[in-house]
């Protein structure tokens, strides 16, 4: 039988949030990955959101369109998210912003 051997690292990411009073009202995470098969890092962008009350005021844009430039700025040759099915409004605004639809997002719940 094959033995796995375990190589870490910690996993670099960034938190882009915009404040109101002191209050996150908007925030994005963006992390880091590296694998063997490029030479070049890829950025995934996770947990977009933007408190209810302040949505249509375009602070979504403001944070999308800042996690690509932080992307490029890291080197990253790609930008990556995920998106539940059924929210084609969400769908249609990452289409707009540059995103194509690549595939689908397989899924294991652990908890």
């Amino acid at each position: 039988m094959n033995e796995i051997k375990l190589y870490e690292d910690k996993i670099e990411y960034k938190k882009l949030v915009i404040e109101k009073d002191q209050k996150e009202i908007a925030r994005c995470y963006v992390f880091f990955i590296k694998n063997d098969l490029h030479s070049e890092q890829y950025a995934l962008m996770e947990d977009v959101f933007v408190d209810e009350k302040y949505r249509g005021h375009g602070l979504g844009t403001v944070l999308v369109k800042k996690a690509i430039e932080l992307a490029k700025e890291e080197g990253c040759y790609k930008i990556i998210l995920t998106s539940r099915f059924g929210k084609e409004h969400v769908h249609q605004w990452y289409e707009k912003l540059g995103f194509k639809k690549w595939g689908y997002e397989f899924r294991t719940d652990l908890v």
